[in-house]
């Protein structure tokens, strides 16, 4: 497991225009053959996929983004964060890369990413993975609601935000002993008052419209549905709805996994996507 320090070491840089606007984009690339992405959500960075991504390059080429407005990626203002604008920038960045076809992972908002994508370039997704991902018009979850207020960034202090995330995250793993390394390594972007101004961004950025925009019965692409079993943020009924409006859908519930499912859960849920990239199937 990767220090985020090591992790951030080992990430590499490159422009996106998102709205006309050249952004500076943080991602970790490495192994291959056939490209796999893996998307983190809010408030979380690229760093959720260290362990997923290192079991998986002896297979395949991963890239990791952070989305912009956070993780390493630009932080400033003056940019949309919303995932209509992640979807351009990580659209431009994997034409940049030359990648015309990828199967695409996406976590929390990240799914809500990749949902878009699958169904905007139906020709450019070969798989598609979402894990406890949101959907419809089941977000923003209101800890995210309450960070994106006006006042948050004007009257809370880098450590009273340090500390909600603190609780955020150890109260939607499964487990009653969580990796401190995990949780300080989610919360490291954030810890700064640049870090808090561009979360409280993020978190304003939260457009229920654009996933309620979109028809996942479009989506075309072969579809796991890996989700963390007693998630209370976006529950697995949520999961099973979308199994009904896409066609090639199939759901795996993980049990004692949470919101956090890759940390929950993480050599049953590496079997299950690994089953799913390499063989089609899963495990």
């Amino acid at each position: 497991m990767a220090s985020h320090e090591e992790w951030t070491n080992a990430q590499q840089h490159r422009d996106v225009t998102v709205d006309g606007k050249d952004l500076d984009m943080a991602y970790y690339d490495e192994g291959e053959g056939d490209p796999v992405v893996l998307l983190h959500g809010i408030p979380t960075w690229s760093y959720l996929w260290r362990d997923v991504a290192e079991a998986l390059t002896d297979d395949r080429r991963v890239v990791v983004p952070d989305m912009v407005g956070y993780g390493n990626s630009a932080m400033h203002d003056e940019f949309d964060r919303s995932i209509r604008a992640q979807e351009l920038a990580v659209a431009d960045l994997l034409d940049g890369l030359g990648l015309d076809t990828v199967s695409f992972v996406g976590h929390d908002l990240g799914g809500g990413v990749g949902l878009r994508y699958a169904v905007h370039r139906p020709d450019a997704v070969d798989k598609l993975v979402l894990s406890n991902a949101i959907a419809y018009d089941a977000w923003p979850v209101e800890p995210i609601v309450n960070i994106g207020l006006p006042s948050t960034a004007k009257e809370k202090s880098v450590e009273e935000i340090q500390e909600t995330l603190d609780g955020m995250f150890r109260q939607s793993l499964a487990s009653d002993d969580p990796s401190d390394e995990f949780v300080e390594g989610m919360k490291a972007p954030w810890n700064s008052e640049r870090g808090m101004v561009s979360l409280v961004r993020d978190a304003a950025a939260t457009n229920t419209n654009h996933t309620t925009e979109i028809d996942p019965s479009e989506i075309t692409a072969d579809t796991l549905l890996l989700w963390g079993a007693d998630d209370e943020f976006q529950p697995i009924e949520s999961a099973e709805r979308l199994e009904g409006d896409i066609e090639s859908a199939q759901v795996v519930g993980l049990d004692d996994a949470n919101h956090w499912v890759l940390q929950d859960r993480p050599e049953r849920y590496v079997e299950e996507l690994r089953s799913f990239l390499l063989d089609g199937e899963s495990a």
